[in-house]
């Protein structure tokens, strides 16, 4: 993704940060896209979207969950606000990949919940995940962001911007906190390629179509309905690539549309309406991943640093799809990786 196209890391986390403050807030954290009368995207209310969606299946005796949220605060938030859809109980969670802000939340669906996930990601997840790059990436500058919110604080003479600064300093605060209750559980049921579930008359696919944001991301197809859950595989949007395989990547988009799909509810970002429509947003994300591999390929056989080249990457020709582009210049974790992701394949 590109340097402007991040979301800045603070900002990231205030967003973050307003799921994780309390179990039972004042007013609802999600709004509930309806997708149908058993389907809804929870989308996170409030001045900024949260670190992820989530996918709500209602059928026939339970509920199905796609992705358990950044923290089991915010899990526990999500599970209390689904009790206003349905008093059916939650019995199974489906972890499209294994980051943070989709998988942190699992600890709270235990016992005889299913937790369903690619064998890629019960491996990340049981290996030591708080120590993972990316999610060090995100949390170390915490200690250092509310340092300087409580200096800006202490400082603001203005009453309104303190007040506002002030909120802002208690929401990070309070997710802060939250982090030390997260003890990360991996899926307890994996798939490799497929598998399907059948649930009353519904059939709920999750399919692995090949690495793309992580090594295994899957996403959940509901082909009676035309309804795609898919994660960060795609979100309409210009995802985080700092564990990505950018070919890979552009390969499994054109499985994913393959499927016949007329809802996208995607890992970030609102409800995607209209299958074609959709499918020509893949094809602009591929347009632009294909772009920045050459264009990082190209400076690393030259020799350029990953954080040189990060710079000097020039992706403004897309901005137009991507209106988050200002500038060139792309995230160092992306380039990074791409670097990374060569130089292993050099090995073999």
């Amino acid at each position: 993704m590109t340097r402007h196209s991040l979301v800045p890391l603070a900002a990231l986390f205030l967003a973050a940060f307003t799921l994780a403050l309390i179990q039972t807030p004042a007013k609802p954290v999600h709004r509930f896209t309806r997708v149908s009368d058993t389907i809804y995207g929870a989308v996170a209310t409030g001045a900024m979207a949260t670190g992820s969606n989530s996918a709500v299946i209602i059928n026939e005796k339970d509920v199905l969950v796609v992705d358990s949220h950044i923290t089991p605060a915010s899990a526990r938030t999500l599970v209390n606000e689904i009790r206003t859809l349905t008093d059916k109980q939650v019995r199974y969670v489906v972890n499209t990949h294994f980051h943070f802000d989709h998988a942190h939340g699992n600890q709270v669906f235990q016992d005889d919940v299913l937790i369903i996930g690619h064998e890629y990601t019960r491996a990340k997840l049981t290996g030591d995940p708080l120590n993972e790059p990316s999610f060090k990436s995100f949390t170390t500058p915490i200690p250092a962001q509310l340092d300087a919110m409580r200096k800006q604080v202490a400082t603001e003479a203005d009453t309104a911007k303190k007040k506002d600064l002030q909120e802002r300093l208690e929401i990070q605060e309070a997710y802060a906190e939250a982090l030390k209750e997260i003890k990360p559980l991996p899926p307890n049921l994996t798939v490799r390629d497929r598998m399907s579930l059948f649930r009353g008359g519904r059939e709920i696919q999750i399919l692995f179509l090949g690495r793309g944001h992580t090594g295994g991301d899957v996403v959940v197809y509901l082909p009676q309905e035309k309804v795609l859950c898919a994660g960060d595989l795609f979100t309409g949007g210009l995802g985080f690539m700092g564990d990505g395989y950018l070919d890979e990547w552009i390969a499994s988009l054109d499985e994913l549309k393959k499927l016949d799909f007329e809802t996208v509810i995607p890992g970030h970002g609102e409800v995607i309406v209209g299958g074609a429509a959709a499918k020509e947003r893949i094809g602009l994300f591929q347009a632009y991943m294909r772009d920045l591999w050459t264009q990082a390929n190209d400076l690393k056989r030259q020799s350029v640093s990953a954080e040189d080249a990060a710079k000097r990457i020039d992706l403004t020709a897309h901005k137009a799809h991507f209106p988050q582009i200002m500038a060139p210049g792309v995230d160092v974790r992306a380039v990074a990786r791409i670097y990374h992701v060569v130089d292993e394949r050099a090995k073999r």
